[in-house]
């Protein structure tokens, strides 16, 4: 049973391939002319690559750190888009002549657009201790129609990029020098002002400063020890006063009844002999003391107004005794010693205040000067770090200038091509051969759906249950076959002006705008 359901299916088959047969005969050749005409007609297309290896920097970076931190990937990609910018490509064209005939036809926006497509670039990095993929070289490819000119245009991308390399690289090193001394300068210029607050304070408090201290208290400790040494001579002073006042006083007494005494003299003298006795009692701000201070002060006033040469003239004194003569000696001295150590004491007091003030003033000049000592240790931190690291931009920069940080270099330069990677023309008849094939049963299977008459008594009696009587067979007469064979002609004849249209037609579009030669390899790219 599936023996004679499979002879039935083979037999239709075969009677549609006699009935349509000259339809698949005429489909087929003009699909495969189109495969044919493009797989002669399309230009052969060449590719040229250079591989540039990327040399790691030749000094050692223990000894000199380069400033350059950004990785080789992505240096590539703005190396990449600077030299697919557009006045590259466009000088690239004017100077190797490229896409000439395409330039007159498209804008130069589609010309340049298609040039970067038709560049590629391929990484060959390794895998590094961090787990990212890190570039060690790469290549750079080039697709065009002359093999000669694709090798001089890829040798001229690789020259490209290692001279944007070597740019790039001393452009980020300089910059960082240059931004490193910008901000050297500023810090500078604040530390020499630090520098200036911090002297300026220093001259100003000059003796209250924390590291005076102990000098000061040494200068205190030996005036507080001066003024006891002039607190008992004032007082051994004072003693000797008051017993050369006695002394002078008993004489007096002893004085003969005719001596005419100088009573305003005497009684001058008797009110320093008391004030004498007084300060070896008490101090300068007691009462009495300070009154006859006054009346002393008065009393000498007066006998200076009221002296003159006539008047000392008619007063005769009396010779002193020269024992008298010698105690007033002593005691004018003693007075005039009294009046040094008075002064001493003064001045002695007045710089044991002014060392007490120091002293109490010290703590709080500390932590002002600790103030200004910290923000100066932290410029001048700063100002040494930045030194250090100008000099290390300056080595980095000295280093890429010498061209001896990491670079690019042409490891194999760009060869003419023997043959052309594109198109597969082999591929293309093949994949033609197919297309063609399918076209054709695919016409045989839409006429024949579309027909709807019977062609034998078995598919109308399948088709009606009306049972057929008579079947009478096709009649050939000699004017039908005269007509058969002049139809066979002229479409034999149209084939033939078709398949001969189509290949020109093909060559015109292929050869012509270059429309085509784009899309393909558009298509191309896409595909792989």
């Amino acid at each position: 049973m599936q023996a004679a359901q499979k002879g039935a299916g083979f037999d239709a088959a075969l009677d549609v391939w006699r009935r349509r047969k000259w339809l698949a005969i005429l489909a087929f050749p003009g699909a495969f002319a189109v495969a044919l005409s493009m797989a002669a007609f399309l230009p052969a297309v060449y590719k040229s690559t250079a591989t540039i290896l990327v040399e790691r920097q030749q000094v050692p970076e223990a000894f000199v750190q380069s400033t350059v931190t950004s990785g080789v990937d992505s240096r590539l990609q703005t190396i990449t888009q600077q030299v697919l910018s557009r006045s590259r490509l466009e000088g690239l064209m004017s100077r190797f002549g490229l896409y000439a005939d395409l330039r007159q036809r498209v804008s130069l926006e589609e010309v340049i657009e298609l040039m970067r497509k038709d560049i590629l670039l391929e990484l060959k990095g390794q895998q590094s201790k961090r787990g990212d993929e890190t570039a060690i070289a790469f290549s750079l490819s080039y697709r065009g129609s002359n093999p000669q000119q694709v090798a001089q245009v890829t040798n001229a991308l690789a020259s490209f990029y290692i001279d944007e390399n070597l740019k790039v690289r001393e452009q980020q090193a300089g910059g960082t020098a240059e931004f490193l001394r910008i901000q050297l300068e500023g810090i500078r210029q604040r530390l020499e002002a630090q520098e200036q607050l911090l002297s300026q304070f220093r001259e100003h408090y000059i003796g209250e400063l924390p590291e005076q201290m102990p000098a000061n208290l040494a200068v205190l400790e030996r005036l507080n020890t001066q003024l006891t040494l002039n607190s008992e001579k004032q007082a051994r002073a004072s003693g000797q006063r008051a017993s050369l006042a006695q002394q002078l006083a008993e004489l007096e007494a002893l004085r003969p009844p005719g001596a005419a005494p100088d009573t305003e003299v005497g009684q001058l003298e008797k009110l320093r002999q008391d004030l004498a006795v007084l300060r070896t009692r008490y101090s300068e701000n007691y009462p009495d003391i300070a009154l006859l201070q006054s009346e002393i002060t008065a009393l000498e006033r007066r006998l200076a107004e009221t002296a003159s040469p006539k008047k000392s003239a008619q007063v005769i004194q009396p010779p002193l005794r020269p024992y008298v003569q010698q105690l007033k000696q002593e005691f004018g001295t003693l007075d005039v010693e009294s009046k040094l150590l008075r002064t001493e004491e003064q001045n002695l007091l007045r710089s044991i205040a002014l060392y007490h003030q120091r002293v109490e003033n010290t703590p709080r000049r500390e932590q002002e000067l600790q103030g200004l000592q910290r923000d100066y240790d932290t410029t001048k931190g700063l100002y040494q770090s930045l030194l250090k690291r100008q000099e290390e931009a300056k080595l980095a920069e000295n280093l890429e200038q010498r061209q001896k940080g990491e670079q690019f270099r042409l490891l194999e330069p760009a060869l003419p091509a023997e043959r052309p990677v594109a198109p597969n023309r082999g591929k293309l008849i093949l994949t033609g051969l197919f297309i063609s094939l399918g076209l054709a049963a695919g016409a045989v299977v839409l006429v024949e759906q579309l027909d709807l008459s019977f062609h034998t008594v078995d598919a109308l009696r399948a088709f009606s249950p009306v049972p057929v009587l008579v079947s009478l067979p096709h009649i050939v007469t000699r004017a039908e076959t005269r007509r058969r064979r002049w139809r066979f002609g002229l479409v034999g004849l149209s084939a033939i002006l078709g398949l001969v249209l189509i290949v020109g037609s093909s060559y015109v579009a292929i050869k012509g705008p270059a429309q085509l030669t784009v899309l393909y390899a558009q298509l191309q790219r896409l595909r792989k």
